[in-house]
């Protein structure tokens, strides 16, 4: 087990010292969410893990009422103690279920559909078919996932996103195309955020966010950067939204 400060130490985090470690794309994922002060925001982190995401959001903001939905019980264990731990009791709580539990399953732990201003994913990255699966079940399943599982998710988040919601998703750049097969039958005004490790370089991450019910079309915006030139020193941005919680806007530059 390792004990992991994110924002700058506003948030610490447990995680398993083996298997999946959520790092600097739980933390993007997290900033790409706003909230409109003029009404509260509930939001959904499925897949949750031990939390990481959902933490660093309701950290950012004081006003949001985050629900972590993580299957596997020993990683809710964690994300149980890791709000305890930071004093989130109030606005944070976990469920262990599955994505695309069924309505009596969820209803009965308190999670009602179409409830959520905000869903966000950061989904196992990786194929089952693709490579070597990991030993242990628990790395394995942080790690891969089916091919067809992406669309499941996206279901998913159209089930649980109330009318004129959002959804954002992180996720490898060369899934991009699936990603968005998976959303757009669902959410409209989808926007794409590439993100490049630095000046120069393809793009290896993707945010995308829609709005369920939109027709507004497509956008692909400019991009971040995360790295400095000549090095792994982050960009002043970059560590804005690392250390500090400062939010990525999904827009375009003026």
């Amino acid at each position: 087990m390792t004990d992991d400060a994110f924002l700058g130490g506003a948030l610490n985090i447990l995680q398993l010292r083996n298997g999946y470690r959520a790092g600097l794309d739980a933390v993007m994922l997290a900033a790409a969410v706003t909230a409109d002060a003029s009404r509260p925001l509930r939001v959904l982190d499925i897949g949750a893990g031990v939390g990481t995401a959902g933490l660093c959001l309701a950290r950012r903001l004081p006003g949001a009422e985050v629900v972590l939905l993580e299957k596997e019980p020993k990683l809710a264990e964690l994300a149980a103690e890791n709000i305890r731990r930071n004093g989130l009791q109030d606005r944070v709580r976990v469920i262990t279920a599955a994505v695309g539990a069924g309505v009596a399953e969820l209803r009965a732990q308190g999670l009602v559909e179409e409830s959520f201003g905000h869903v966000i994913a950061n989904p196992p990255y990786h194929d089952v078919g693709a490579g070597t699966r990991a030993t242990d079940d628990l790395k394995a399943g942080a790690h891969s996932m089916d091919e067809e599982e992406l669309e499941r998710w996206a279901r998913f988040m159209a089930r649980m996103a109330a009318p004129g919601g959002e959804a954002t998703i992180i996720h490898k750049a060369e899934a991009l195309r699936r990603v968005l097969a998976a959303l757009d039958p669902r959410f409209g005004a989808l926007k794409v955020l590439p993100l490049y490790p630095r000046r120069g370089a393809a793009a290896h991450r993707v945010l995308v966010q829609g709005i369920k019910g939109s027709r507004a079309p497509l956008q692909v915006l400019p991009g971040f950067i995360l790295h400095q030139e000549g090095g792994n020193a982050f960009t002043p941005a970059a560590q804005e939204i690392l250390r500090n919680g400062a939010p990525l806007p999904m827009i375009a530059s003026a």
